[in-house]
């Protein structure tokens, strides 16, 4: 079972996502609306994974993405968005993401980033 970290300033898709993580076998141990709130609690828990929005208020999905590359340059994360320009795909998977996932998130997807995470079969 892998603990996973839920990022994302809509209390519906924290839920949501957190659903399917569930449904996967893996649990949620902490969220974070907002990449102020997601750094510090990755310090905190120290998560197998964190699923990050990129449109969020005081800090973004991107520089919470460098934060905690800083803290941790081996720490998974995998971007989930509903824009998905090419300039923020390509950013978030060159600052180090393991996927990215454009919004509505669906279970296959999830299951195809938690594998290229290598999570997919902890259990």
């Amino acid at each position: 079972m892998a603990s996973i970290l839920v990022v994302d300033n809509s209390i519906f898709m924290r839920n949501f996502v957190g659903d399917m993580i569930h449904q996967l076998g893996h649990k949620v141990i902490a969220e974070a609306t907002n990449g102020e709130e997601a750094v510090e609690q990755y310090q905190k828990y120290t998560p197998d994974l964190v699923t990050m929005d990129i449109t969020m208020e005081k800090m973004s999905g991107i520089d919470a993405l460098r934060a905690i590359k800083r803290i941790n340059p081996e720490a998974k994360i995998i971007m989930c968005s509903s824009i998905a320009t090419k300039s923020n795909t390509l950013e978030a998977l060159k600052e180090g993401a393991v996927d990215f996932i454009v919004k509505p998130i669906e279970l296959k997807q999830l299951i195809k980033s938690l594998n290229r995470a290598g999570l997919a079969g902890r259990t």
